[in-house]
């Protein structure tokens, strides 16, 4: 397997675990946060797959500047709909990946908007499911605070 190939299959793994994750979550719950200052479930559900809109944007070096997402205004509905409008956005994101060479991974530099920082294309990749990893691990403490049973994602 090449560079590419296991970058695509560590972003696949992850957001199969995640889906994993969300669909342990009731109806009722959606609007659950820990806090006020914190998302809420279905806004932490959003906050991930809409990412890949924005992700794919960056490491195809477009112009975030009026950055507008297709989830403006969007409505929750229910976590099913949210993964089956971001199908498209993810297949994008994967395509672009798929498509850099070992090279580009390796030399291509990446400016993340929110910050500034240059990273090497591949290590933002890696980021990137980091990322959402780390909303995972969230999402499993929100079930957890919610008394909901968590799903056995390492069988």
């Amino acid at each position: 397997m090449n560079p590419t190939e296991l970058i695509v299959l560590n972003l696949t793994e992850i957001r199969r675990k995640s889906i994993q994750i969300w669909k342990s979550l009731p109806d009722s719950y959606y609007n659950w946060r820990p806090d006020v200052n914190a998302m809420s479930a279905i806004e932490m559900i959003r906050h991930v797959l809409e990412a890949d809109y924005g992700w794919n944007i960056i490491i195809n070096q477009g112009d975030m500047t009026n950055y507008k997402t297709p989830w403006e205004n969007r409505p929750f509905i229910s976590v099913e709909d949210e993964v089956k409008f971001a199908e498209p956005y993810r297949e994008n994101l994967l395509n672009s990946v798929r498509k850099f060479s070992e090279t580009e991974l390796n030399e291509s530099q990446i400016i993340h908007p929110g910050n500034g920082e240059n990273k090497i294309l591949g290590k933002y990749l890696l980021r990137i499911g980091y990322h959402e990893s780390v909303h995972a691990g969230q999402f499993l403490s929100y079930l957890r605070a919610m008394n909901i049973n968590r799903p056995p994602i390492w069988d």
